[in-house]
Protein backbone atom coordinates (compact mmCIF):
# COMPACT_ATOMS: atom_id res chain seq x y z
CA UNK A 1 0.00 0.00 0.00
CA UNK A 2 1.31 3.45 -0.86
CA UNK A 3 0.35 6.95 0.22
CA UNK A 4 0.63 10.06 -1.91
CA UNK A 5 -0.23 13.73 -1.54
CA UNK A 6 0.50 16.17 1.28
CA UNK A 7 0.94 15.15 4.90
CA UNK A 8 -2.10 17.10 6.11
CA UNK A 9 -4.58 15.11 4.04
CA UNK A 10 -3.38 12.47 1.59
CA UNK A 11 -5.15 12.56 -1.74
CA UNK A 12 -4.92 8.87 -2.55
CA UNK A 13 -4.35 5.37 -1.28
CA UNK A 14 -3.20 2.59 -3.60
CA UNK A 15 -3.27 -1.22 -3.50
CA UNK A 16 -5.50 -1.42 -0.45
CA UNK A 17 -6.15 -5.08 0.31
CA UNK A 18 -9.73 -6.19 0.93
CA UNK A 19 -8.87 -9.60 2.36
CA UNK A 20 -10.90 -12.77 2.02
CA UNK A 21 -12.22 -14.52 5.09
CA UNK A 22 -12.96 -18.13 5.93
CA UNK A 23 -15.58 -19.43 8.31
CA UNK A 24 -13.54 -21.96 10.28
CA UNK A 25 -16.89 -23.26 11.46
CA UNK A 26 -20.44 -21.98 11.00
CA UNK A 27 -23.29 -23.01 13.30
CA UNK A 28 -26.90 -21.91 12.95
CA UNK A 29 -28.21 -21.72 16.51
CA UNK A 30 -31.59 -20.03 16.03
CA UNK A 31 -33.76 -17.67 14.07
CA UNK A 32 -35.10 -14.24 15.01
CA UNK A 33 -38.75 -13.27 14.55
CA UNK A 34 -37.72 -11.02 11.65
CA UNK A 35 -36.30 -14.01 9.77
CA UNK A 36 -32.59 -13.34 10.35
CA UNK A 37 -30.64 -16.39 11.43
CA UNK A 38 -28.59 -16.45 14.62
CA UNK A 39 -25.09 -17.73 13.94
CA UNK A 40 -21.88 -18.67 15.66
CA UNK A 41 -18.63 -18.76 13.74
CA UNK A 42 -14.94 -17.95 13.78
CA UNK A 43 -13.90 -15.65 10.94
CA UNK A 44 -10.32 -16.07 9.73
CA UNK A 45 -8.61 -13.39 7.63
CA UNK A 46 -6.52 -14.48 4.64
CA UNK A 47 -3.59 -12.70 3.02
CA UNK A 48 -5.30 -12.68 -0.40
CA UNK A 49 -8.20 -10.61 -1.66
CA UNK A 50 -9.35 -7.82 -3.92
CA UNK A 51 -7.26 -4.67 -4.34
CA UNK A 52 -8.66 -1.13 -4.38
CA UNK A 53 -7.17 2.24 -5.29
CA UNK A 54 -8.76 5.46 -4.00
CA UNK A 55 -8.31 9.05 -5.23
CA UNK A 56 -10.15 12.03 -3.74
CA UNK A 57 -12.50 14.05 -5.95
CA UNK A 58 -13.61 17.58 -5.14
CA UNK A 59 -17.00 17.38 -6.90
CA UNK A 60 -18.61 14.85 -4.55
CA UNK A 61 -19.05 12.18 -7.20
CA UNK A 62 -18.28 8.53 -6.48
CA UNK A 63 -17.03 6.54 -9.46
CA UNK A 64 -15.95 2.91 -9.42
CA UNK A 65 -13.96 1.47 -12.31
CA UNK A 66 -13.65 -0.74 -14.26
CA UNK A 67 -16.95 -2.38 -15.16
CA UNK A 68 -17.32 -5.74 -13.42
CA UNK A 69 -19.59 -8.29 -15.16
CA UNK A 70 -22.64 -8.97 -13.02
CA UNK A 71 -21.91 -6.04 -10.70
CA UNK A 72 -24.02 -2.95 -11.38
CA UNK A 73 -22.18 0.26 -10.55
CA UNK A 74 -24.78 1.95 -8.36
CA UNK A 75 -25.77 -1.20 -6.47
CA UNK A 76 -22.16 -2.25 -5.87
CA UNK A 77 -21.41 -2.33 -2.14
CA UNK A 78 -18.25 -0.29 -2.76
CA UNK A 79 -20.25 2.61 -4.22
CA UNK A 80 -22.99 2.28 -1.64
CA UNK A 81 -20.42 2.31 1.18
CA UNK A 82 -18.83 5.51 -0.12
CA UNK A 83 -22.19 7.24 -0.48
CA UNK A 84 -23.32 6.07 2.94
CA UNK A 85 -20.18 7.56 4.49
CA UNK A 86 -20.87 10.83 2.68
CA UNK A 87 -24.40 10.93 4.08
CA UNK A 88 -23.42 9.95 7.61
CA UNK A 89 -20.55 12.43 7.86
CA UNK A 90 -21.84 15.29 5.69
CA UNK A 91 -18.66 15.08 3.63
CA UNK A 92 -18.77 16.95 0.30
CA UNK A 93 -15.78 15.17 -1.21
CA UNK A 94 -16.03 12.27 -3.66
CA UNK A 95 -13.74 9.53 -4.88
CA UNK A 96 -12.50 7.61 -7.88
CA UNK A 97 -12.28 3.96 -6.86
CA UNK A 98 -10.51 1.35 -8.95
CA UNK A 99 -11.41 -2.22 -8.06
CA UNK A 100 -9.16 -5.13 -8.98
CA UNK A 101 -11.65 -7.95 -8.43
CA UNK A 102 -9.75 -11.16 -7.62
CA UNK A 103 -12.13 -13.03 -5.33
CA UNK A 104 -15.06 -14.95 -6.83
CA UNK A 105 -18.55 -13.61 -6.27
CA UNK A 106 -20.84 -15.98 -4.41
CA UNK A 107 -17.92 -17.98 -3.03
CA UNK A 108 -18.48 -17.48 0.70
CA UNK A 109 -15.23 -15.54 1.07
CA UNK A 110 -16.84 -12.21 1.95
CA UNK A 111 -15.43 -10.40 -1.08
CA UNK A 112 -18.16 -7.79 -1.54
CA UNK A 113 -18.39 -7.05 2.17
CA UNK A 114 -14.62 -6.83 2.44
CA UNK A 115 -14.46 -4.40 -0.50
CA UNK A 116 -17.08 -2.20 1.14
CA UNK A 117 -15.34 -2.29 4.51
CA UNK A 118 -12.00 -1.31 2.98
CA UNK A 119 -13.81 1.52 1.21
CA UNK A 120 -15.28 2.82 4.46
CA UNK A 121 -11.92 2.69 6.24
CA UNK A 122 -9.93 4.22 3.37
CA UNK A 123 -12.36 7.07 2.65
CA UNK A 124 -12.88 7.82 6.34
CA UNK A 125 -9.12 8.41 6.39
CA UNK A 126 -8.79 10.29 3.10
CA UNK A 127 -11.85 12.47 3.66
CA UNK A 128 -10.84 13.05 7.29
CA UNK A 129 -14.40 12.37 8.42
CA UNK A 130 -13.20 11.31 11.87
CA UNK A 131 -15.39 8.29 12.55
CA UNK A 132 -13.91 5.75 14.94
CA UNK A 133 -13.91 1.98 14.52
CA UNK A 134 -17.17 1.45 16.41
CA UNK A 135 -18.98 4.11 14.40
CA UNK A 136 -17.78 2.64 11.11
CA UNK A 137 -18.83 -0.85 12.21
CA UNK A 138 -22.33 0.44 12.96
CA UNK A 139 -22.41 2.13 9.58
CA UNK A 140 -21.21 -0.99 7.80
CA UNK A 141 -23.92 -3.12 9.40
CA UNK A 142 -26.46 -1.15 7.37
CA UNK A 143 -24.93 -2.69 4.24
CA UNK A 144 -24.42 -6.27 5.38
CA UNK A 145 -23.86 -8.52 8.38
CA UNK A 146 -20.23 -9.35 7.44
CA UNK A 147 -19.03 -5.75 7.15
CA UNK A 148 -18.47 -5.11 10.89
CA UNK A 149 -15.98 -7.99 11.01
CA UNK A 150 -13.75 -6.55 8.31
CA UNK A 151 -13.74 -3.18 10.11
CA UNK A 152 -13.17 -4.89 13.48
CA UNK A 153 -9.70 -5.61 12.15
CA UNK A 154 -8.78 -9.02 13.54
CA UNK A 155 -9.90 -12.63 13.64
CA UNK A 156 -13.10 -12.94 15.59
CA UNK A 157 -15.56 -15.22 17.32
CA UNK A 158 -18.80 -14.10 15.72
CA UNK A 159 -22.35 -14.29 17.06
CA UNK A 160 -25.79 -12.77 16.46
CA UNK A 161 -26.36 -12.15 12.76
CA UNK A 162 -22.65 -11.44 12.42
CA UNK A 163 -22.43 -8.19 14.34
CA UNK A 164 -21.38 -9.48 17.79
CA UNK A 165 -17.61 -9.85 17.67
CA UNK A 166 -14.91 -10.87 20.11
CA UNK A 167 -11.20 -11.19 19.29
CA UNK A 168 -9.92 -14.73 19.07
CA UNK A 169 -6.51 -16.28 18.47
CA UNK A 170 -6.44 -18.83 15.67
CA UNK A 171 -3.69 -21.35 14.90
CA UNK A 172 -1.05 -20.36 12.35
CA UNK A 173 -2.11 -22.18 9.20
CA UNK A 174 -1.89 -22.23 5.43
CA UNK A 175 -5.11 -22.85 3.55
CA UNK A 176 -5.90 -24.32 0.18
CA UNK A 177 -9.11 -22.96 -1.34
CA UNK A 178 -10.98 -24.56 -4.21
CA UNK A 179 -13.49 -22.60 -6.27
CA UNK A 180 -15.86 -25.17 -7.86
CA UNK A 181 -17.04 -22.78 -10.56
CA UNK A 182 -20.63 -22.39 -9.40
CA UNK A 183 -22.34 -19.56 -7.56
CA UNK A 184 -24.50 -20.37 -4.51
CA UNK A 185 -27.42 -18.03 -3.69
CA UNK A 186 -27.15 -17.39 0.04
CA UNK A 187 -30.82 -16.43 0.63
CA UNK A 188 -32.07 -19.66 -0.92
CA UNK A 189 -29.79 -21.75 1.29
CA UNK A 190 -31.00 -20.03 4.46
CA UNK A 191 -34.63 -20.50 3.38
CA UNK A 192 -34.19 -24.22 2.78
CA UNK A 193 -36.45 -26.44 4.92
CA UNK A 194 -33.51 -28.87 5.13
CA UNK A 195 -31.41 -26.39 7.12
CA UNK A 196 -31.17 -27.18 10.82
CA UNK A 197 -31.37 -24.13 13.05
CA UNK A 198 -30.86 -25.59 16.53
CA UNK A 199 -27.15 -26.38 16.87
CA UNK A 200 -25.99 -26.16 20.49
CA UNK A 201 -24.44 -22.85 21.50
CA UNK A 202 -20.66 -22.93 22.05
CA UNK A 203 -18.21 -20.50 23.64
CA UNK A 204 -14.87 -18.98 22.70
CA UNK A 205 -13.30 -21.23 25.32
CA UNK A 206 -14.74 -24.30 23.58
CA UNK A 207 -13.10 -23.23 20.32
CA UNK A 208 -9.81 -22.22 21.93
CA UNK A 209 -9.39 -25.58 23.68
CA UNK A 210 -9.45 -27.48 20.38
CA UNK A 211 -9.43 -25.08 17.42
CA UNK A 212 -8.19 -27.52 14.78
CA UNK A 213 -11.22 -28.97 13.05
CA UNK A 214 -13.65 -27.45 15.55
CA UNK A 215 -17.37 -27.69 14.79
CA UNK A 216 -18.83 -27.87 11.31
CA UNK A 217 -20.59 -25.79 8.67
CA UNK A 218 -24.34 -26.26 9.10
CA UNK A 219 -25.01 -24.96 5.60
CA UNK A 220 -22.77 -27.52 3.92
CA UNK A 221 -25.27 -30.38 3.82
CA UNK A 222 -27.89 -28.16 2.17
CA UNK A 223 -25.47 -26.79 -0.42
CA UNK A 224 -23.92 -30.12 -1.38
CA UNK A 225 -27.39 -31.58 -1.86
CA UNK A 226 -28.17 -28.92 -4.46
CA UNK A 227 -24.79 -28.19 -6.05
CA UNK A 228 -22.83 -31.26 -7.15
CA UNK A 229 -19.62 -29.31 -8.00
CA UNK A 230 -19.32 -28.24 -4.35
CA UNK A 231 -19.67 -31.85 -3.23
CA UNK A 232 -17.05 -32.95 -5.76
CA UNK A 233 -14.61 -30.26 -4.62
CA UNK A 234 -15.06 -31.27 -0.98
CA UNK A 235 -14.40 -34.90 -1.84
CA UNK A 236 -11.24 -34.10 -3.78
CA UNK A 237 -9.83 -31.71 -1.19
CA UNK A 238 -10.76 -34.17 1.55
CA UNK A 239 -7.99 -36.46 0.31
CA UNK A 240 -5.52 -34.06 1.96
CA UNK A 241 -7.28 -33.40 5.27
CA UNK A 242 -10.58 -32.23 6.68
CA UNK A 243 -12.24 -30.14 3.98
CA UNK A 244 -15.24 -27.95 4.58
CA UNK A 245 -17.21 -25.19 2.96
CA UNK A 246 -16.83 -21.53 3.93
CA UNK A 247 -19.92 -19.41 4.50
CA UNK A 248 -22.80 -20.48 2.30
CA UNK A 249 -20.32 -21.64 -0.37
CA UNK A 250 -19.37 -22.29 -2.96
CA UNK A 251 -15.66 -22.24 -2.08
CA UNK A 252 -14.24 -25.03 0.06
CA UNK A 253 -10.99 -25.12 2.02
CA UNK A 254 -8.57 -27.29 3.93
CA UNK A 255 -6.00 -26.17 6.52
CA UNK A 256 -2.33 -27.18 6.46
CA UNK A 257 0.47 -26.78 8.98
CA UNK A 258 3.06 -25.77 6.36
CA UNK A 259 3.27 -24.01 3.03
CA UNK A 260 4.92 -27.07 1.51
CA UNK A 261 1.94 -29.28 2.35
CA UNK A 262 -0.39 -26.67 0.86
CA UNK A 263 1.70 -26.55 -2.33
CA UNK A 264 1.46 -30.32 -2.71
CA UNK A 265 -2.32 -30.21 -2.49
CA UNK A 266 -2.57 -27.36 -5.01
CA UNK A 267 -0.40 -29.28 -7.48
CA UNK A 268 -2.42 -32.48 -7.15
CA UNK A 269 -5.93 -31.08 -7.43
CA UNK A 270 -8.11 -31.09 -10.53
CA UNK A 271 -6.74 -28.67 -13.11
CA UNK A 272 -10.23 -27.59 -14.21
CA UNK A 273 -10.87 -25.87 -10.89
CA UNK A 274 -9.45 -22.62 -9.67
CA UNK A 275 -7.24 -23.67 -6.76
CA UNK A 276 -5.05 -21.40 -4.68
CA UNK A 277 -3.27 -21.17 -1.37
CA UNK A 278 -3.35 -18.44 1.25
CA UNK A 279 -1.89 -17.83 4.67
CA UNK A 280 -4.01 -16.83 7.62
CA UNK A 281 -3.53 -13.30 8.98
CA UNK A 282 -4.02 -12.13 12.56
CA UNK A 283 -4.88 -8.51 11.71
CA UNK A 284 -6.50 -6.62 8.85
CA UNK A 285 -3.93 -4.63 6.82
CA UNK A 286 -6.12 -1.49 7.06
CA UNK A 287 -6.54 -1.71 10.85
CA UNK A 288 -3.95 0.97 11.59
CA UNK A 289 -6.10 3.61 9.87
CA UNK A 290 -8.67 3.44 12.67
CA UNK A 291 -8.76 4.28 16.34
Amino acid sequence: MTLSGNTERPRSLAACLAPAKLNLFLHVVGRRPDGYHLLQSVFQLLDVGDLLDFAVREDGQVRRTPDVPGLDHDSDLVVRAARLLQQASGCKLGADIQLDKRLPMGGGLGGGSSDAATTLVALNYLWNTGLNRTQLMQLGLQLGADLPFFIFGQNAFVEGIGEVLAPVTTPTRWFVVVEPGVGVPTPAIFRSPELTRDTNVVTIADFSRAPIGFGRNDLQKVVTGQFAPVSEALHALGNFGEARMTGSGSCVFCAFASEGEADQAVSALKSGWRVWKAQGMARHPMAHYLS
